[in-house]
């Protein structure tokens, strides 16, 4: 508050108020005195409203302000409550509400003028409808109305000249240099008019020299004229190659392909185009209607300033918390309605899938459009440079057969290599996935080998195998006979059975064991969803808690700010409480020196010497007064006497020139003649 009221008294001391406030005398205003303060700085932003408050009713004086400040958007504070608390404040005078609206149109000036400039000219009046019935005041609104947008434009134009840089001392120098040009232009004029007239039949040369300007404009004008000629034709030959371009494409289709394939072609063409006139091109109309009808609603609004831009954040943010506190109400609901946003996600991703589809297609159009320009671009370079050599006829017909039967080649070549890269790469994903479930399997066999203390069972098998592997190698080796081979086999499927048999109880333990961490998964699943819902709660209470506190905090902030204020008027007054019982103290004592120093004492000395100083001057003047006339007519004597002197000396000086006509006189070493 401190900060605030120091702010007001510095700019109210400077240019254009100059009050000359401190903080103690503007604290001490009274409320009519603190109104007019108001009242003044709202004519330095809008003069319309310098008037002395004095001079009207309180009603009107209200009701004016209320006005100004709803023009430039002044919102009061949450302190001072709600619109008409406010207005009893203003219209009493009251300074919890008269001096912020000091502070943020003191803090604003400039752009506040601007403001009330324009609010001149944009703020419509309201006009009832029974009265817009009439045509002549339907036609005067619509009349008003055109001024208005009128208006907007040119202050735009206006306000960009402003911030080009161009000065008028910058445009006058242009016009004093123009008009110097001008000037030398009329005189060169001038001055070949004055060289023509000498010259005989000049009146002949002049037509012809008209007729050679008329005939030159001529010859431009058909140039141009041939040019654009010669434009149109080159798009027409372009339309041409375009069109037999098509025509023979149609031809091609026509001949490779059946009624059914192009009756199909024709649906297809024919679905997409309704498709893009009654679902893509109405919704992109409505977008472009849309943002422009945005766009019009922000160049329509004034300026915005800083503090409407927060205030503009602050809301966003409100407007943000509510829709995630209704997202959050929404989760809570029944798995119907989350069943139903599902298939509207799926139909919007779906919708959005044939939008970008419908686009590649319009783009992929386009830019056959495009690359059939630039092919006949090239044949017209081809045609115009010299030994190109362009395939035509017959040889055209093979030279298109071999790159269809090439391109046919390669693009059966291309497809078997895409199926090979696919398979290949089918082939590793499946070998990385089967590999992670082999690791995967070995680390969970090795776990319940462990536990059931069988640790080792996987590393034997795999041992054995290896010394299968190795025997059989040794046998193929050694050529052992296929005896020995089934030997190995039986010993082979006795161990393994062995080792079936030793597993068996660990796997019938296993399987409660696998139904209990099912349960357990399905309990975490619950509890976890539980545990969200409760979690997106305590989310939305700490969002509430927070801006408690705030605005906690913002209220402690208001009271600490009001306790200074407080604090700082209650010292004011204890200082002018002691300047008075020094004041009484110094009158009221009985020494004469003490006494003398008492500011009454030192007012009354001042006084009288004041209106013995008065005294004086009056005397003086009536003195002056007195002998005015005669000092005036004295005056004129003398300068008559001046006037008479001066036309002796005149009379004495020209009979003194005639005497000494004829004669010589030497001046500074010189001889003069007068004649």
């Amino acid at each position: 508050m401190s900060d605030q009221l120091k702010f007001i008294v510095e700019k109210l001391n400077k240019d254009p108020f100059k009050k000359n406030y401190n903080l103690i005398t503007f604290d001490s205003l009274e409320p009519m005195q603190l109104l007019q303060v108001l009242n003044d700085v709202l004519a330095e932003i809008d003069p319309k409203h310098s008037v002395d408050i004095r001079d009207e009713m309180p009603d009107q004086t209200v009701k004016r302000m209320l006005n100004i400040l709803g023009i430039l958007k002044y919102k009061p504070q949450a302190n001072t409550g709600d619109m008409s608390t406010f207005r009893q404040g203003l219209a009493v005078g009251s300074k919890p509400v008269i001096h912020p609206v000091l502070y943020w149109l003191l803090q604003k000036t400039n752009e506040l003028k601007k403001r009330a400039y324009l609010a001149r000219f944009l703020v419509r009046l309201e006009v009832p409808t029974e009265f817009l019935q009439d045509d002549t005041m339907a036609e005067t609104n619509k009349q008003y109305e055109e001024l208005m947008e009128n208006f907007k434009i040119l202050h735009k134009e206006c306000e960009q000249l402003k911030s080009s840089g161009l000065s008028t001392s910058e445009i006058r120098r242009d016009i004093s240099a123009m008009e110097e040009e001008k000037d030398q232009l009329t005189k060169r004029v001038e001055r070949l008019k004055k060289r023509v007239d000498t010259v005989q039949n000049h009146q002949r040369m002049l037509e012809i020299a008209r007729q050679l300007r008329l005939e030159k404009e001529r010859e431009e004008y058909l140039s141009q004229q041939k040019q654009t000629l010669r434009n149109q034709l080159d798009s027409a030959e372009l339309k041409l190659q375009r069109a037999q371009h098509q025509l023979k494409n149609m031809r091609q289709a026509a001949a490779d392909a059946k009624p059914e394939g192009l009756m199909k072609r024709l649906e297809e063409e024919i679905k997409f185009n309704s498709y893009l006139v009654s679902e893509k091109l109405p919704k992109e109309l409505e977008n472009k209607r849309h943002t422009l009808s945005l766009l019009q609603k922000v160049v329509n609004e004034p300026e915005m300033s800083l503090s409407d831009l927060t205030e503009l954040e602050s809301r966003i943010h409100e407007v943000n918390s509510e829709i995630n506190q209704l997202i959050e109400k929404r989760m809570r609901n029944d798995p119907m309605d989350d069943k139903v946003s599902m298939f509207r996600q799926q139909a919007a991703i779906i919708a959005r899938k044939k939008e970008t589809k419908a686009e590649e297609l319009q783009e992929a159009k386009e830019e056959i459009a495009n690359l059939e320009k630039e092919i006949a671009q090239k044949l017209n370079q081809a045609r115009d440079v010299d030994g190109s050599e362009i395939l035509r006829g017959d040889e055209f017909k093979r030279y298109v057969s071999k790159l269809r039967g090439k391109s046919t080649v390669f693009k059966k070549k291309r497809q078997e290599m895409a199926e090979l890269s696919a398979e290949c790469g089918v082939l590793q994903r499946t070998e990385q996935v089967l590999k992670h479930r082999h690791d995967h399997m070995q680390q969970q066999l090795q776990t319940m080998e462990q536990k059931r203390g069988i640790s080792g069972y996987s590393d034997t098998q795999e041992e054995l195998e290896r010394v299968s592997a190795l025997k059989s190698e040794v046998d193929e080796k050694k050529g052992r006979t296929l005896d020995d081979m089934s030997d190995m086999v039986k010993k082979l499927n006795s161990m393994f059975a062995e080792k079936k048999t030793a597993l068996a109880p660990v796997i019938k333990e296993l399987r409660p064991l696998r139904q209990k961490c099912q349960e357990l998964t399905q309990e975490y699943d619950e509890k976890k969803a539980q545990y969200d819902s409760c979690a997106a709660g305590l989310e939305s209470n700490r969002s509430k808690l927070e801006q408690d506190v705030r605005s906690l905090q913002e209220e402690c902030s208001q009271a600490e700010s009001q306790y200074h204020y407080i604090n700082l008027i209650k010292k004011s007054i204890e200082m002018q409480i002691k300047r008075t019982a020094d004041e009484m103290k110094a009158y009221v004592s009985p020494d004469s020196q003490e006494r003398r120093k008492s500011i009454r004492e030192q007012y009354t000395r001042n006084i009288a010497e004041q209106e013995n100083l008065g005294k004086k001057l009056r005397e003086t003047q009536k003195s002056v007064r007195e002998s005015h006339g005669l000092n005036m007519k004295q005056v004129k004597m003398w300068r008559d006497f001046e006037k008479l002197m001066e036309c002796k000396k005149q009379c004495f000086l020209k009979i003194q020139n005639q005497a000494s006509v004829g004669q010589v006189i030497q001046e500074g070493g010189e001889d003069r003649l007068i004649l």
